[in-house]
């Protein structure tokens, strides 16, 4: 009896996982048709930021549905920003996909410059990454706005995408709070227009920011009222 049943599973197993796997005609084109949707969003993005700020480098925009790499940063090494399925589901709408787009392509464009055909720049991100985010943070908001996107946008894709560690002196990266709060620096001396007509007041992640910020806003509100030109530190 189980010399029969053994021969039974061992007929019908192939059979059945083939039935699992197996997906329609119909399933894969709507599968192909969302993915080459977002290729053209993504490659449209990406390309007005880089015509908007006169980027005279070649940078490619790839949507990938494979796991993202944890070490690997092909920004750097291909000169290519890969949209990863992970880093699509935290984004809303086009200006969270241009503040994404819009910190990779720094990357990039870093990794043209310098000797060695930028390989020396290259490698100093990844050697001191933890100051090179606050770079890229501020170049794209720069980015952005002269492309027409809404800085804001940056604040709340990293506020819903990066977590909170507990401290960052020994870390490879920056507290989320403190990149937060030097990008709404950024954005307040530079474009404060943005805060005027805040279209984002009523969006969640930001109404988030704002509750989760108040201490390092009011430190940034002390520093205008003194006139200080020292940097803030932010926690």
């Amino acid at each position: 009896m189980n010399r029969i049943f053994i021969l039974l599973l061992a007929f019908f197993l192939p059979l059945i996982v083939c039935a699992k796997e197996y997906e329609s005609v119909e399933s894969i084109e709507k599968r192909l048709g969302e993915e080459r949707s977002l290729q053209a969003k993504i490659s449209d993005i990406g390309l007005k930021i880089l015509n908007a700020n006169k980027i005279d480098r070649r940078i490619i925009f790839t949507y990938s549905t494979a796991k993202k790499p944890r070490l690997k940063d092909e920004s750097i090494t291909k000169r290519q920003v890969v949209f990863y399925d992970k880093d699509y589901k935290y984004l809303a709408n086009d200006d969270e996909i241009a503040a994404f787009l819009s910190r990779e392509i720094s990357k990039a464009v870093r990794s043209y410059d310098g000797a060695w055909g930028g390989f020396v720049d290259a490698a100093q991100i990844k050697m001191a990454p933890k100051k090179y985010e606050l770079f890229a943070d501020e170049r794209a908001v720069d980015y952005m706005v002269n492309a027409g996107y809404n800085p804001l946008a940056l604040i709340t894709y990293i506020n819903k995408a990066f977590p909170q560690k507990r401290f960052d002196k020994f870390s490879y990266t920056n507290l989320t709070s403190k990149r937060l709060a030097l990008i709404y620096e950024d954005i307040f001396t530079k474009y404060p227009q943005y805060l005027v007509n805040n279209v984002y007041l009523e969006d969640e992640a930001y109404q988030n920011f704002l509750l989760n910020s108040t201490e390092n806003r009011i430190k940034l509100e002390k520093k205008v009222r003194s006139g200080s030109k020292e940097s803030v530190r932010y926690e």
